[in-house]
């Protein structure tokens, strides 16, 4: 095996780890819970998972998605998250090698994913995925230099900064909340990733997935809305991978240098 295909490999390994552990994160965290303490366990008998049953989706496949105990399903989204976390990893193993790049992308993927599952589950985004993804950002920033550093600072600032006026012009206007805090605080996470521009595109590709998406399920008279922040994730990772391109595309288009 050569040297990338094994650094792809170990990526994908501690991307499956860190993909169970995103688990309970999205399962805790909600509800102010430590994942550290208690161990994981059935939440219908109560059996503690030993760590032969707690390998990141072969567990799950070996005991055909069911609780070894009391024989109750297990739900596929808990191997589905292993999966997608370990593809991240080494996807971006793959793309950029072992470099802090590589580190810095994947664990901003890893980040969206949880926000992203768990305000689908609870409506709510926790502080420890968006003050906590914003440090990490900084941090990764900080290793570029002063000038990534501001850059990352100034992204910070104007995605907390226009999605709180977004939300403040858009209560205004309907007499009601347009924008939870978690959404406010989750750009300024991004920010720090992908920068001021980033931002915008983020905002701006997450609005175009909820309308393609909500306008046919109000038209089809579904009630339940999908959280705003699932589409801003799914805007920020896809500002990630594809932004620069775009926006270089955009200023030559408009003729700006």
């Amino acid at each position: 095996m050569s040297d990338s295909g094994l650094v792809t490999l170990v990526a994908g390994i501690f991307g499956a780890l860190l993909g169970s552990f995103l688990n309970v994160c999205i399962v805790r965290w909600p509800a102010e819970q430590s994942v550290v303490r208690p161990r994981s366990r059935c939440p219908r008998c109560g059996y503690q998972i030993t760590w032969y049953d707690n390998i990141p989706v072969v567990s799950w496949l070996l005991l055909g998605g069911k609780c070894r105990s009391c024989r109750s399903p297990i739900g596929a989204l808990y191997p589905l998250i292993e999966l997608i976390t370990a593809l991240l990893w080494a996807w971006m193993a793959w793309r950029f090698g072992l470099t802090l790049e590589a580190a810095r992308g994947a664990l901003f993927c890893t980040i969206l994913l949880g926000i992203a599952m768990t305000d689908a589950r609870e409506y709510l985004i926790p502080d420890e995925f968006t003050w906590g993804g914003l440090v990490i950002g900084l941090v990764f920033a900080a290793a570029g230099g002063l000038s990534a550093l501001l850059t990352a600072g100034l992204g910070a600032v104007v995605g907390f900064g226009l999605l709180w006026a977004i939300g403040a012009l858009g209560t205004w206007a309907f007499k009601e909340e347009a924008m939870g805090g978690g959404d406010i605080k989750m750009m300024a996470m991004v920010g720090a990733f992908v920068g001021w521009q980033g931002v915008l595109l983020t905002i701006f590709l997450g609005a175009l997935a909820g309308t393609v998406i909500f306008l046919p399920l109000s038209l089809m008279g579904k009630k339940k809305l999908v959280p705003f922040g699932v589409f801003l994730a799914m805007g920020a990772a896809l500002t990630y991978l594809v932004g620069p391109a775009v926006v270089t595309w955009y200023k030559s288009f408009v003729g700006v240098a």
